[in-house]
């Protein structure tokens, strides 16, 4: 299931079925590399809150999962960032800017790899988000970011989504190497990249945003 250049597609962050956020992003690439995507500054999200308007950092995680929660929109203030989906591989990486366009840093988000769904007026990727991150920058440097969490979140297997510890950190430590080398994708592709300015914003999510997550075989 290929993504024509252009389209709009729904990136979706899941967990225990349910939907944690909804991000829409234009495609702008689909190829043998990977599938590339770009969200716009002022899109329309929709991103899991409790029913007052809280979210999963203003709790315990146990308290996080006890909570009534649903997804409501917003909009994506940050400036605009490139998504960068490998096949076959559990972790996107994530081109950050700054408020001029600049490149800053790549953010490596450990996940469980993209499964793809096209419902035709909809369509879209499904990742599973492992919380531990790594940010690099450009001379190859790097740190790991949200340890803590990720500990914490482990220490409640009886409602955590992640069971194998061991396989986030040895992915995280294969991209390591790639980000140290300064191989592809961190080797300055698509640092420069640039959006169509024609591109239109999306202020609404299409029906069916909210269709069930996808099962994982």
């Amino acid at each position: 299931m290929g993504f024509d250049p252009g389209r709009l597609i729904l990136h979706r962050d899941t967990h225990h079925g349910g939907i944690g956020f909804v991000h829409p992003g234009r495609v702008i690439s689909d190829d043998e590399r990977g599938l590339l995507i770009w969200v716009a500054r002022g899109s329309v999200v929709a991103v899991e809150r409790s029913l007052d308007g809280r979210g999963p950092r203003d709790f315990p995680f146990a308290d996080w999962m006890a909570q009534a929660r649903e997804p409501r929109t917003a909009r994506w203030n940050g400036p605009g960032v490139l998504r960068f989906f490998p096949p076959g591989e559990n972790h996107s990486v994530w081109f950050f800017r700054d408020d001029e366009g600049a490149f800053t840093e790549y953010y490596v988000n450990l996940e469980e790899s993209a499964v793809r769904w096209d419902d035709g007026g909809a369509a879209g990727i499904d990742v599973i988000d492992q919380d531990l991150d790594i940010v690099a920058r450009a001379d190859g440097t790097w740190r790991w970011k949200d340890e803590d969490e990720f500990a914490e979140r482990l220490a409640r297997p009886d409602l955590y989504w992640v069971p194998d510890e061991a396989a986030v950190w040895a992915e995280g430590r294969r991209v390591i190497k790639r980000i140290e080398a300064r191989a592809f994708p961190f080797d300055g592709t698509w640092c420069d990249f640039r959006p169509d300015p024609s591109w239109e914003t999306p202020t609404e999510l299409p029906k069916g945003w909210d269709r069930p997550v996808v099962a994982r075989t």
